[in-house]
């Protein structure tokens, strides 16, 4: 079953991973704006917003946080 998907607080970062191996980010500022992040490179990149919806795909996998350390900053 999937996870249900929360609203995200101002400067929560949830990471995500998609069933090919790419790794994005999403957070909300403080507008309620979303974005999106890409791990390019070992470098995090502004992404296409529509990304966003592979959160709620159920091959995408949220990362957890020890995972999450290991990536770059």
């Amino acid at each position: 079953m999937p996870e249900t998907v929360r609203l995200l607080t101002v400067g929560q970062i949830r990471v995500y991973r998609t069933e090919h191996g790419t790794i994005f980010r999403t957070s909300q500022g403080e507008e309620g704006r979303l974005s999106v992040e890409l791990l390019s490179e070992a470098m995090w990149v502004s992404g296409p917003i529509g990304m966003a919806g592979l959160r709620l795909d159920p091959m995408t996998t949220k990362l957890t946080q020890r995972q999450v350390a290991a990536l770059p900053r």
